[in-house]
């Protein structure tokens, strides 16, 4: 099943931001489609992740997020 989530990710300031959110969330078992909106926070995935491996991908990446 292929789904569309919403995250909210601090701490992202440039585009290099995003490009290593971008990155980790993208190795993720699941994930289909990353796309990160800089200017407000969210981080939008599709696939069949788990949220706590999206989450730690984002904490890897060095930031905070939280599901939507």
């Amino acid at each position: 099943m292929t789904d569309t989530r919403t995250y909210t990710v601090t701490g992202m300031t440039c585009s290099h931001c995003v490009d290593s959110v971008v990155e980790e969330v993208g190795e993720v078992p699941g994930v289909s489609g990353v796309e990160v909106d800089l200017t407000s926070g969210r981080l939008t995935v599709t696939g069949d992740p788990d949220d706590a491996a999206v989450l730690t991908a984002v904490t890897e990446a060095g930031y905070a997020g939280v599901r939507r």
